[in-house]
């Protein structure tokens, strides 16, 4: 106030003319994220024209309760629990709706998100779908897209989110894989995915040197449909020496053929999409089949959803996925770990595509 009037208090103005003078204080309660409610006296000027600038008029939360709320609401809680966990642990009251207005001020921020500008290189992308259950006329399961790429220096992005549309194909993934391009991605070495209708076109459409990589870890889980649980870990042993010798893949299948004949046409319908990283270096082959990339990101989204049960909408749906990847690794920690363990297979990248591979300065 001292500032706004330019005077301190019982100071007359310069001209000793009468001008704006103190009113005052008003008494309002705030919603804290450290201790609960807290109550201030926010000073006032005669002519009302003093704006507070710590807590402005008409708030009634400081900025770090939005964000323990965002935080909650991405860990999977719902806006009712999130309203009860403020209540019990603050005593302040923070109605459901006002959880739903707050969660509701990011949807322009994950815009702004969905939109931002890429690096011109990736080392690999891995594309899953995570399924959630949507009210549109009727609950019905649809499945959500994200693309987790992995840079040049071992660094893991989360690259997009997108619903999938009623009829999939070669035009759907040609219009996701262009908006990646027109956000700067020009090459990727190996896209990763789960034999997902017309996305191998539209890579060879818009990436024509990427390889494109059958999910490793998915042909597994498939085999494991067809099998007892009592065999998963004797067949996990058969098939790991396929990760070096193709030549294994015969005897694994001759093995357990007769109990599971299934077995060996999955494999063999998935066979061209699988062999691709075996010409390659063993470093990039480890990379490349394990699926950490994206697994931890799909369990986070997993426990977000189940809470919910469903969503009402599609953006409803794509607002929480956004805020689990809003709180991924705050510290920094797990990307420093992530990046530890790509540095062998990046040298390995490095020497493979040193055609390919971006000058100094150029990656952005």
């Amino acid at each position: 106030m001292t500032e706004h009037l330019g005077r301190a208090k019982h100071k007359k103005s310069k001209d000793g003319r009468a001008a704006n003078t103190r009113n005052g204080t008003t008494a309002k309660t705030v919603v804290t994220d450290s201790v609960g409610p807290v109550g201030i006296e926010v000073p006032r000027d005669r002519d009302g024209s003093f704006e507070p600038v710590v807590v402005r008029k008409r708030q009634r939360r400081l900025p770090g309760v939005d964000e323990v709320v965002l935080s909650l609401y991405a860990r999977g809680l719902t806006t009712g629990e999130i309203s009860a966990h403020f209540q019990e642990i603050y005593g302040a009251d923070v109605s459901r709706e006002t959880v739903s207005r707050i969660t509701e001020r990011v949807v322009a921020e994950k815009d702004e998100w969905c939109s931002r500008p890429l690096d011109r290189v990736y080392a690999a992308v891995f594309i899953d779908a995570t399924v959630v259950k949507v009210r549109d006329g009727q609950v019905a399961n649809r499945a959500f897209y994200v693309a987790v790429g992995v840079d040049l220096e071992g660094g893991r992005d989360v690259l997009g989110i997108w619903a999938s549309p009623a009829a999939e194909g070669a035009r759907y993934w040609l219009s996701v894989l262009t908006e990646l391009k027109n956000r700067g991605v020009d090459d990727v070495f190996f896209l990763i995915c789960d034999g997902l209708k017309g996305l191998p076109d539209a890579v060879g459409a818009v990436w024509p040197l990427a390889i494109v990589q059958t999910c490793v870890v998915h042909l597994l889980r498939n085999t494991f449909r067809y099998a007892s649980k009592k065999d998963w870990d004797a067949i996990k042993r058969d098939v790991k020496p396929i990760y070096t010798a193709a030549a294994a893949r015969d005897a694994m299948l001759d093995k357990w053929e007769a109990r599971y004949p299934a077995i060996r046409r999955l494999w063999m319908d998935a066979w061209e999409r699988f062999i691709p990283f075996l010409d390659y270096d063993v470093e990039i082959r480890r990379v490349i089949c394990t699926t950490n990339a994206i697994e931890s990101l799909n369990a986070r989204f997993k426990r977000s959803i189940r809470a919910r049960g469903h969503f009402p909408d599609e953006q409803a749906a794509l607002k929480c996925m956004y805020l689990t990847v809003r709180s991924l690794d705050p510290t920094g920690k797990g990307r420093i770990r992530w990046s530890a363990r790509w540095k062998p297979a990046l040298n390995a990248f490095a020497i493979t595509f040193a055609d390919r591979w971006p000058s100094e300065g150029t990656q952005q």
